[in-house]
This record gives C-alpha cells, structure tokens and sequence, in this order.
C-alpha cells in the first residue's frame, strides 16, 4: 500500500518509524514532514491545513490510505473530503473531531450521556463568566473551547487572577479558540493519558501514559504541547484497582455509543485526558488524535503491528483486530525545546549529535522541528523541537539513558528540557520497594 502521513511533528516521526515498519506498507508519504521524518519516508512540502492540497495530491499519487496525525486537519474536514474522493483514511470526521475541537460540545456531551467529568459551565461573555466564579471555589480551571495546541488551560489560584486570565481569554488570548471560555471545578487526583482505537462502534483500548505539561522542573511555568512521557505508568490498574475497565465501562464505550447515536459515529484515535479521582477516573478532555509527546513512548512500547489496526479501525472491523502486544519494557520520552518556549523562540540553531544519539543502548531521537538545509545542516525550525527517547528493562534505567544520550551526544546550546521527566514514577517505584 502507498500511505499518506500528515503531518511534521514528533508524534508523526514516531508514526512513521511505526508504519514503515508494517508489511502493509510499500511506500510511506508524509506531509509535510521534517528532518527526520525524511529519512525513512518521502516528504512533500503541503502544509497540514491545506485540506484542497492535500486530496489533490492522495488523488494525483492514487494513495492507498492516508493517516492524518495532527487535530487541525481533522477540525477543518480532512476525512470528509478524503472519504468523499473514495480515499481510505484513518481519523475522524469533523463532526467527531468536536470531542477535541470544542470543549463546550464534550462537556455538554458528557452531561447527556452521563459520562463522568467535572461540574462545568460555558460562557461567552465577561460578565457572566465573573458571576459564575462566585458559585464555584478555588483553584478555578479555565479553558479556551477551541483548538489552542495543548496551552488552552489555565489553573487560577484566586477569583482575583481567574477575573484577570478570563478577560484575557475574552481579548483573544487564544484568537477565535477563547471567544468561547469553558470554567470547571479543580478535580483532585492523579492525570493521566489513556488511548483506544474506536470504529464507529468498537473501542479497542490501547495503554497509558503519563504526560509532563508544564515548561519547567517541579511542574512550574506555562502549559506546554508537552515536555516529556513514559510509559507504563506505575500502579495503573495495579493489583485491587480495576482502571481500565472503569475507563473503558464509564467513559469511552459510553462515548462511541453516545457519538453514534447522535450520527456522529467516531472513527480514529480517542485520547482520554483523565483525573483518577477518590472516586474513580473522570474526563479531563478528549483529543482525537494520538498524543505528542505520549505518541513517543505509546509506538516503542507497542509489538503489534499499528497500520493493520488503522485500517480495520477505517473499515469498522476492529473486532476482528488481533490483541495488541506490548514490550514489557519502560519508555521514557524527554522533549528538547528551544530557549523561550512556549512563548517566543530562535529558529535555525545547528543541531549536532542526533546520530550518536541513536546509536546508544535503547534510545531512539525522534524529530519534531528540524529541517536539514542543502549544506546537510540539522537546524531547529520549531518550539518543541527533539524527542528523545529510552527504553529500559526498568523506569530508572529508561531515565538515565535519556539523559545520558541528551548530555553525551547531542549538542545544541539553544535547547533546554526538563530534568524530572518521571519523576514520580521513579519515587513509586522507590516506595514500593521499601
């Protein structure tokens, strides 16, 4: 088959490191891709939100399947368009796609099918949404209900810096996303990532993961797209804990069913952003679409083969899909962002070392923004801009080799990560063993 992967970022590099790997893949396409992605696929320069560009081009090349990574594509009706041409592809349409691109329609649709989540309302103006704050008590959790690349969040302290950040949301803070402001109560517990495949009816779970949302160390600075992830995550569905049947049971079968019924039948990645809570997992958000940087560790984790279950998912056959295997291994995912993330950042820093970095014990580089100039120069091109990733017969073994291969080989003065990538994963694991 000749397969079309959308998009530039390091979860498609992963993606692609996954598909090439598939015999149902002859040749892998990707749109517009990056540095590393060019290494084992052709890439070609259409953007991700040029939806005419992109069927042109799956028609002009008769693609055999396309997957879109990224949840633009899929807001602006990429599927549609595709399916409409007789193109398979694997995602959702844009009808579906709202689980991810209004958070307004999640929650209200979480209401109606009794999913569980947090208490909730929705305002599209200053003044209703400071009135509401009275009926609600700190911290105060404000969202942007459109897409905002994973920085739509905001934790208010007081109601006097929830009044500040909800006019800012309110002058555009996040352009169109914020014209909508989503406040919800603070739920207290453990956030976690969890992953299916859904067909329009069948909900095939896939694993966990832990994501690191914040700039810097301790959980401190600004929201993020992402600085780091591993997988598995200690004590998930451990012994006397029934996680993901509860997940499975209460939130996402409930979802499938309530999006078909409402004739929006789900087809593609749900990535349930989740609070294990003293009483039991609630919906945090959807995406709908593999996470970034969760995607990383998630495909390295995985011994089964990924393109085979997109296309039964594109099919509605994933109950005939084969039971997914995982390497028994720990996968640790640290992100190299430049200098200034997320707010302004220096593009074209030279990157060295990505090579040797490869070459160590269980690590993997994958590439998110880089481009390669015709001097063959590897250059930062983006905010989040390496992936690197270990796996390790245990969690500290993934961590030392991550940041062994990051202070050993690569050398790029204009980067930074965070230092405490799993640490709470490290100090379970040092718990349970005392």
């Amino acid at each position: 088959m000749k397969i079309l992967l959308v998009g530039s970022g390091g979860r498609e590099h992963a993606l692609a490191w996954k598909l090439s790997q598939s015999p149902h893949c002859e040749q892998l396409i990707c749109a517009p891709g990056n540095a590393g992605i060019c290494e084992i696929a052709d890439c070609v320069n259409i953007a991700t939100d040029d939806i005419v560009g992109l069927v042109d081009f799956a028609l002009s090349e008769a693609v055999s399947f396309v997957v879109v990574g990224p949840e633009i594509p899929l807001a602006l009706g990429l599927v549609d368009e595709l399916l409409a041409k007789g193109i398979a592809v694997f995602g959702p349409s844009e009808r579906a796609a709202m689980l991810e691109s209004s958070k307004a329609f999640t929650k209200d649709f979480c209401t109606r099918h009794n999913i569980p989540t947090a208490k909730y309302d929705v305002f599209t103006n200053m003044e209703d949404a400071v009135a509401y704050l009275d009926e609600m008590s700190a911290p105060y959790v404000i969202k942007a209900d459109g897409l905002a690349a994973g920085k739509g969040v905001v934790i208010a302290q007081t109601k006097a810096d929830a009044e500040v950040e909800l006019g800012e949301f309110f002058s555009g803070k996040f352009g169109d996303a914020s014209a909508c402001v989503v406040i919800e109560e603070f739920m207290a517990g453990h956030e976690i990532s969890f992953f299916a495949l859904a067909d329009g009816k069948t909900v095939l779970p896939l694993c966990e993961a832990q994501d690191h949302k914040r700039a810097y160390d301790g959980d401190l600075g600004p929201n993020t797209g992402g600085m780091g992830a591993y997988s598995p995550v200690p004590g998930f569905d451990g012994p006397g804990f029934d996680d993901k049947r509860r997940i499975m049971d209460e939130i996402l079968v409930p979802t499938v069913r309530g999006m078909a019924a409402e004739g929006y039948p789900f087809t593609g990645v749900l990535f349930a952003g989740l609070m294990m809570t003293a009483d039991g997992p609630k919906l945090i958000e959807y995406n709908v679409r593999f996470g970034d940087p969760e995607c990383q560790v998630l495909v390295r984790r995985m011994d089964t083969d990924l393109l085979e279950l997109m296309i039964l998912a594109s099919k509605g056959k994933l109950a005939d899909a084969p039971a997914v295997k995982w390497h028994s291994d720990s996968v640790v995912n640290v992100v190299m962002a430049a200098q200034g993330y997320p707010g302004p950042y220096t593009k074209g820093e030279t990157i060295k070392g990505t090579d040797a970095a490869d070459m160590q014990d269980g690590v993997q580089v994958f590439h998110a923004g880089t481009v390669r100039g015709d001097d063959g120069v590897l250059r930062s091109a983006g905010g989040r801009v390496l992936n690197i990733t270990a796996s390790g017969n245990t969690i500290e073994q993934a961590v030392a080799r991550a940041y062994t291969a990051l202070d050993d080989a690569i050398i790029w003065p204009g980067g930074f990560v965070r230092r405490d990538i799993a640490k709470q994963a490290l100090h379970n694991n040092k718990d349970q063993k005392q």
